[in-house]
């Protein structure tokens, strides 16, 4: 059980609030607290868990190589490919470096591709039925938002096979239907699956 305190998309983003900059001075979501700890980044909170709560599905292998390759994984997504399509680097696209919407559109989806290009190679080497080998890992967590933008943005994803057929897997699992963000509270009505 959790209790949300603010949302992103609602009322045009509420993480830039004081309240909400007083625990995350990066202007971005998500942040966690819990245990007496405000924790920042996906990546970051997601570890947490992990750690500190042993009763939950593990995410991370056992065996220090792969984990290493999983985190490989992940950072492909999280670090290399979403942060320069996400909204504030959009944003400064077109309005400090006045670029149009279409050149926008053209960034995202240039960078989102070049990611998935980069993945797909290392799928080919690790991924079973999800990401890595058969059991669902961090790699799956940050993969199905990921292309959540990548439909937003239009990229091809017939240059994807692995990446597509491991997104059909996952988006059967309920956890993964749960955290789609057109079931999140915040998700504005237009938007909302029905």
């Amino acid at each position: 059980p959790y209790t949300t305190l603010f949302r992103s998309i609602k009322d045009g983003g509420e993480h830039h609030t004081p309240e909400y900059v007083a625990r995350n001075p990066m202007h971005e979501v998500p942040t966690l607290e819990i245990d007496g700890h405000t924790l920042i980044q996906s990546t970051a909170i997601i570890e947490y868990l992990e750690e500190s709560r042993p009763d939950l599905p593990k995410l991370l292998p056992s065996d220090p190589a792969a984990r290493a390759i999983v985190r490989s994984m992940v950072e492909t997504i999280a670090s290399d490919t979403q942060p320069v399509q996400n909204l504030r680097v959009l944003k400064y696209l077109v309005r400090t470096l006045d670029r149009s919407d279409e050149e926008k559109q053209e960034w995202g989806r240039h960078w989102i591709a070049n990611g998935l290009r980069g993945l797909e190679c290392l799928l080919a080497k690790y991924a079973g039925k999800y990401c890595y080998g058969d059991q669902v890992t961090v790699a799956d967590v940050v993969l199905v938002p990921q292309l959540y933008n990548a439909s937003r943005f239009n990229v091809d994803m017939s240059e994807f096979p692995i990446i597509q057929r491991i997104a059909q897997e996952l988006n059967e699992l309920d956890a993964f239907k749960a955290a789609h963000p057109h079931v999140q509270p915040d998700c504005p009505e237009d938007l909302r699956t029905k």
